[in-house]
C-alpha cells in the first residue's frame, strides 16, 4: 500500500470517528452521519489499497 494514500485512508477514518463520538455525545444525527460516512470511506479506501497490493507482482 502506498505510504500516502494509507495515510489518507487511515486519516479519514479517525476524523471519521471522531464526527461519529462527537456527534453523538451532543446529540447531533447529521454529525454522527457524517461521521460513519467518513470512517466507512477510509476502510474502502485501505480495502482498495490491500487489494492493488495482492494483484501486483513482487
Amino acid at each position: 500500500m502506498a505510504t500516502d494514500e494509507k495515510a489518507q485512508a487511515k486519516g479519514e477514518q479517525v476524523e471519521g470517528k471522531v464526527k461519529n463520538v462527537v456527534g453523538g455525545a451532543v446529540g447531533n444525527e447529521s454529525l454522527k452521519a457524517e461521521g460513519r460516512v467518513g470512517e466507512s470511506k477510509g476502510h474502502l479506501r485501505a480495502a482498495k489499497e490491500k487489494a492493488k497490493d495482492a494483484v501486483r507482482p513482487k
